[in-house]
């Protein structure tokens, strides 16, 4: 599969972030995590990537079935509501 510069950049990206899980970039890119691994390893430094390895293994909200939480995201109760594109007041 070859991928754009655009979605490589976008993977990385949902790869950082905490709550997406792997399941979530298989869904929208078709990349197993064994080749997100491949593909976070290949394209950010070596430094980063170990960083990023010994942040993610074992995080329970990378993983579908280990996660705490039923459907729909987690959301901080102190976390504003936006309303008509503007952050409601408490």
């Amino acid at each position: 599969m070859v991928l754009s510069t655009r979605e490589i950049d976008r993977i990385i990206e949902m790869a950082w972030e905490d709550r997406t899980t792997f399941e979530a970039i298989t869904f929208q890119f078709g990349l197993k995590e064994e080749e997100v691994i491949a593909l976070m390893r290949r394209e950010i430094k070596s430094k980063s990537f170990k960083m990023w390895r010994k942040r993610v293994q074992g995080r329970k909200t990378k993983h579908e079935k280990l996660r705490g939480f039923g459907k729909g995201r987690f959301k901080c109760s102190r976390q504003k509501q936006i309303t008509h594109n503007s952050i409601s007041k408490r």
